[in-house]
């Protein structure tokens, strides 16, 4: 799988600097940091949704022409918003019903959803349909916004597994934007811990969990543990 490279990533509102960084996506990428450290700005800059107040300035080379919704697609982080509540699945996804069927059968979705009404169902089905829809154009790079933060823990391990097994047998990367280090751990090879819009650390995923070179890493590996141990 070759590498996406994002050179020279720069989103500014005036004279402040909220982003200003490079990294390469191979395989699976997470890009780790607390709220407000912009890991959100950077994946509006590589979808081109930032506001037009801010001034977005980025260079990418790609094995595949960069198209938003075909060769670059989103999960979002809530599929409440994502989805119209008064439109069935079936036409939401875009698609041919066959291939609709196809990836819900993929993802472990009864394809009877497909004529229900997003209200009908549960949150962890709502999460799977908006990748099934993600993964319609069959894209090449899978941007990936916390799907799991409102998850339950068996849910969670079921995302997971599928993207997993949904990669392998698709051949797509993942960029995946997160805070939580167990669930990048699980997903990904590769790492880059954002703080205040920059890079500080990066590499492989378990080498930089196992020695983290910043304290700044080492305080989220000591935050993600210690919420695990409370949600136990």
């Amino acid at each position: 799988m070759s590498s996406i490279h994002v050179d020279q990533l720069s989103v500014a509102y005036g004279d402040a600097m909220l982003v200003d960084c490079s990294f390469d996506i191979g395989h699976s990428l997470a890009l780790v940091g607390e709220s407000g450290s912009g890991k959100s700005l950077i994946l509006k800059a590589l979808l081109g949704l930032c506001d037009t107040a801010l001034d977005v300035r980025l260079q990418k080379r790609s094995p595949f022409e960069w198209s938003r919704g075909k060769s670059v697609a989103l999960v979002p982080q809530n599929p409440f918003t994502a989805l119209s509540p008064l439109t069935r699945i079936k036409d939401q996804m875009f698609l041919m019903p066959e291939h609709s069927q196809e990836l819900f059968t993929m993802l472990g979705l009864d394809v009877a959803l497909l004529q229900r009404y997003p209200n009908e169902l549960s949150g962890g089905q709502l999460q799977r349909v908006v990748v099934a829809m993600a993964l319609g154009s069959n894209p090449k790079l899978l941007l990936l916004d916390e799907p799991t933060t409102a998850l339950d823990g068996d849910s969670r391990i079921v995302m997971i597994e599928q993207l997993l097994s949904l990669q392998e047998t698709l051949g797509f990367s993942i960029l995946f934007v997160t805070h939580d280090m167990s669930v990048a751990a699980a997903l990904c090879e590769d790492i880059c811990v954002l703080q205040k819009g920059t890079i500080i650390e990066s590499g492989n995923l378990k080498k930089v969990l196992e020695n983290p070179k910043m304290p700044y890493t080492y305080q989220l590996i000591e935050a993600d543990f210690k919420n695990r141990e409370y949600r136990k």
